[in-house]
């Protein structure tokens, strides 16, 4: 048993690494969310350059597809490597998905466009397009890594993970229950 902990830690802090990769790819990938800055009544006021633009889903799209991507992989790696499985190896594969997805979506924060808008309008100058912030609207998204990866290690080891033993359906003579109740079988 302390074995298979040392494997699942392991296991979860190399997931959970892999984050970083996944926030990188994020913050190349995502589409940027165009801002305008305007002067209203002597302060800065932003706003989005196209009002009925799709680029902010397609920021979560993006992170969440991406995330999908690397959980189902890091699912197929660990099944590959470790076959056998097991609880510890299993629950490192959803820690290690969610911390992975932590750091993937602060990483690319944090490369991403600058966080203060209003600073930013006011550097480019009025009326010029700039990119908003990386911002994940949609939390739940931090959870598709894990849930990809536990699907997908599931499957893997419903299909092609080692098997229990079957049961003998044909026990061998005189290993027949006795009749209840005393009763001789004829």
């Amino acid at each position: 048993m302390l074995t298979e902990v040392r494997q699942a830690a392991v296991t979860a802090l190399a997931v959970a690494l892999s984050g970083a990769l996944l926030g990188v790819l994020w913050w190349k990938l995502a589409p940027s969310v165009p801002l305008v800055g305007e002067i209203l009544d002597d302060s800065w006021v932003v706003y989005l350059k196209d009002s009925e633009g799709e680029q902010a889903i397609g920021v979560d799209g993006t992170f969440t597809l991406l995330a999908l991507a690397f959980g189902a992989l890091s699912a197929v790696v660990v099944f590959l490597l470790r076959r056998r499985g097991g609880v510890p190896l299993v629950v490192a594969l959803g820690v290690g998905g969610l911390l992975g997805s932590l750091l993937a979506w602060r990483l690319g924060v944090w490369l991403g466009p600058a966080q203060d808008v209003i600073a930013h309008a006011k550097d480019v100058g009025k009326g010029v397009t700039f990119s908003a912030p990386l911002k994940l609207g949609a939390k739940g998204a931090l959870l598709a890594w894990s849930l990809a990866a536990l699907v997908v290690h599931l499957g893997l080891t419903g299909l092609f993970g080692p098997r229990d033993p079957e049961p003998d359906p044909w026990p061998a003579p005189g290993q027949y229950p006795s009749a209840p109740y005393g009763d001789k079988p004829a």
